[in-house]
């Protein structure tokens, strides 16, 4: 066994959580080491999660747009597109974030280690590498990094080759006429959306009341309307009792008595941390039943010099939120003020994608917030117009005194890009956080962003009558 000792930090995953650490711990001088299992280097976000089904609903929505348009429609037809031809490009995109992400530990001198990370003490880490060889890491700090998983019922038979997660649909090799999906969340609404914009039929099985329902309910409403209107069948607060396969389809009961059958399943119902076998047991620290780590205001456990950010801590759960994670646990670790993630923006990549931060009506209606709200529909700015991505709205919600902004909640195209705007302007200090920020500011014309013109003079024109 090959022993080293004299690590500052020790990180175990290189999604974006473990990868922010590492690089922010070097900036800090830290002697830092990260560990991955995989083959290469990016963690689950860059091969399974984020940037795969990011990369499938950008090349969809191309063929959507194509369809769209009067002078390319006909050309291409979307039930002539094979699944493993998407699976291809995709594979691109992943190969290139690899390269990005492994530039990064050369020039910042982080050692990566290829291979299983074990927890021996709270100063030592063995690694099982690829080629067989064991390391033996002695560090101050170790950083639990690991992401999740999508969460497999014992009673349902992941190993059939027409039942997926959202990790092996990336591997399906053929092309389903009609899809289950089972858990109407933030996953199983992007990949509804992917199918549909291919042309396949989709039952999506929904065990709430109603379709992400964290959402300002305007918006998530919209997007209900939306998928039926792309021919998506939602079944709403429903609950499965069995999963059957065979070699023609897979059967779902629902503990309601219906019977969906499709070609194929996907069972998109929550994430669990990959915390097994990692050798918490050796430091006394134990996960919750989903796998998660309870951590304080400095993304620590239990065992002082023990640490843990992103999927693996639970909320947010997102890729954005987990990247300042580890940047801010790294900077903590090294001495600087403690820092937590907050104002996060949802970014939720259906088609078409919504994107929100602050709070929503429903929130301010039971905090008795006198509010009211700005509007700018999609359909009536040029810019909208012009690409032909009509669909969508932008919301503000403002203090009708005050006119503080309270919300901004987005729904169409290049929600996730402008939300930033809003964003930027509800983190000023002071008066400089309001409505008129937006009336007396000039927007490029015509974009997008210009919606927010539009919505704040539409709210001014409502108090003001």
């Amino acid at each position: 066994m090959d022993i080293s000792a004299g690590w500052g930090l020790v990180v175990i995953g290189s999604g974006p959580a473990g990868e922010a650490a590492a690089m922010q711990a070097a900036k800090k001088d830290l002697k830092v080491a990260i560990i991955e299992e995989q083959s290469s280097l990016g963690g689950n976000c860059t091969h399974w999660g984020t940037i795969p089904s990011k990369a499938l609903r950008h090349q969809v929505r191309q063929v959507i747009r194509t369809q769209r348009n009067p002078l390319l429609r006909g050309i291409l037809k979307p039930r002539e597109i094979r699944w493993q031809d998407l699976i291809a490009r995709t594979r691109e995109v992943i190969d290139s974030q690899v390269q990005v992400r492994t530039d990064f530990y050369v020039r910042n001198r982080v050692t990566v280690f290829a291979g299983r990370g074990e927890i021996l003490s709270p100063n030592e880490v063995r690694v099982d590498d690829h080629e067989g060889r064991q390391h033996l890491l002695k560090t101050d700090n170790i950083l639990v990094a690991t992401g999740s998983r999508p969460y497999h019922p014992e009673d349902v038979d992941f190993s059939h080759p027409r039942i997926y997660d959202s990790d092996t649909i990336l591997t399906m090799d053929h092309t389903p006429r009609h899809i289950l999906i089972y858990g109407a969340g933030v996953i199983g609404s992007e990949y509804a959306c992917i199918f549909t914009g291919l042309g396949i039929r989709v039952d999506l099985v929904n065990s709430r009341e109603h379709l992400l329902d964290f959402l300002d309910t305007e918006i998530s409403d919209a997007l209900s309307y939306h998928l039926r209107e792309q021919g998506c069948t939602i079944r709403q607060g429903e609950h499965y009792k069995r999963v059957t396969a065979d070699d023609d389809g897979v059967t779902l009961e629902l503990e309601s008595g219906k019977k969906l059958r499709a070609d194929a399943l996907l069972w998109c119902n929550g994430r669990s941390g990959n915390t097994q076998n990692i050798g918490l047991e050796n430091v006394d620290v134990k996960a919750n039943d989903r796998g998660q780590l309870k951590v304080n205001e400095r993304y620590q456990t239990e065992t002082d010099n023990l640490y843990a950010v992103g999927d693996v801590v639970g909320w947010p759960s997102l890729a954005s939120a987990s990247y300042d994670q580890g940047r801010f646990c790294a900077a903590a670790i090294a001495g600087d003020e403690v820092r937590q993630v907050t104002d996060v923006p949802t970014g939720i990549y259906t088609i078409p994608g919504i994107s929100s931060v602050g709070r929503t009506e429903q929130e301010l209606t039971e905090a008795k917030v006198p509010y009211d709200v700005g509007q700018a529909f999609f359909k009536n700015l040029a810019r909208a117009q012009i690409t032909g991505e009509r669909v969508g709205m932008l919301k503000i919600l403002f203090h009708r005194e005050t006119l503080a902004v309270l919300g901004i909640h987005c729904f169409g195209y290049q929600a996730m890009e402008i939300v930033h705007v809003g964003q930027a302007i509800m983190r000023q200090p002071g008066e400089n956080n309001t409505l008129e920020y937006f009336i007396d500011t000039t927007f490029n014309y015509p974009t997008m962003a210009e919606a927010y013109r539009v919505a704040a003079i539409n709210g001014i024109n409502r108090i003001k009558r």
